[in-house]
């Protein structure tokens, strides 16, 4: 087995929007409308959206290799890219996204670690995400990994209004 975690580049695109989509709707499809989850992918994952995000000096993507294979991904956003104005001293862990076939192999936790690692490089404070109320595993993952659950945010899938709780973690 091996474990190997890169920076996506613009060279990167293509891949990144197809693993984005394929892992948000394996993820969402079950506890939503087909009309809500094509509105937010139309919205969230189209080529320019995902152009500017990989411009963008504060936010950073990183691929997550499992033996060769790409198995997903995290994306980081600090100052002004963050999607809540959290603070200067707040670092925000956007998407972990874990191909169906890859999860249960500790992957995710790689990412928090490379989060982690990245926000106390940039003397970062605390560590924050936005978890969907109803993504159970997510937020177990999370406790487990020393998230608290600090706050909510609405977010829109689709039409619909959703709830996200809003997790932290302190950092030494």
């Amino acid at each position: 087995m091996s474990i190997n975690i890169k920076e996506i580049s613009h060279e990167n695109l293509d891949e990144l929007k197809e693993i984005s989509i394929e892992t948000f709707v394996d993820t969402f499809k079950s506890q939503n409308s087909p009309e809500n989850i094509n509105d937010y992918v139309e919205k969230a994952f189209r080529t320019e959206k995902l152009e500017k995000e990989l411009a963008n000096e504060f936010s950073h993507f990183y691929f997550i290799c499992y033996n060769q294979e790409t198995a997903g991904y995290l994306k980081i956003n600090t100052d002004d890219s963050q999607t809540e104005r959290m603070g200067d001293e707040a670092f925000e862990i956007e998407r972990i996204y874990i191909r169906s076939k890859f999860q249960r192999k500790k992957l995710g936790e790689h990412l928090i670690h490379k989060a982690v690692e990245v926000a106390m490089s940039l003397n970062k404070k605390c560590v924050w995400l936005g978890v969907w109320e109803e993504n159970y595993n997510a937020i177990a993952f999370y406790k487990r990994m020393g998230f608290i659950l600090s706050g909510s945010h609405s977010f829109f899938m689709g039409a619909e209004k959703q709830t996200d709780i809003i997790m932290t973690k302190t950092l030494m």
